[in-house]
């Protein structure tokens, strides 16, 4: 019974873990008014969970439309993975998570 137990509570803990697999770097906001962008660094884990040197660095721009004085920004475009900036995410959790896998990581 106990031991039923304990491969439970190990199954838990590693599907939980496995969800946020990779490491804040990094995360910092660039520009004003017209030119912003944000960036973040994650560092990648393996298949046994240790912390790999591996990194993804991840980037999203402000919508802007119009040019000098009328140039407004009203939001921003999809999170992009610097390894291959045409394919957008809605979140950098996302787009981490495919960088890692592209590598062969977590």
């Amino acid at each position: 019974m106990i031991r039923k137990l304990f491969t439970i509570i190990c199954l838990i803990c590693a599907s939980v873990y496995s969800a946020n697999a990779y490491q804040l770097l990094s995360s910092k906001e660039l520009g004003k008014d017209d030119a912003k962008n944000q960036t973040v660094v994650v560092k990648c884990t393996t298949d046994t969970g240790k912390t790999s040197n591996q990194t993804c660095t991840l980037r999203r721009y402000a919508k802007c439309s119009g040019t000098g004085e009328n140039k407004s920004c009203s939001g921003w475009q999809g999170w992009q993975d610097l390894r291959s900036p045409s394919k957008k995410y809605s979140d950098w959790r996302s787009a981490a998570s495919a960088c890692c896998r592209a590598k062969g990581l977590r």
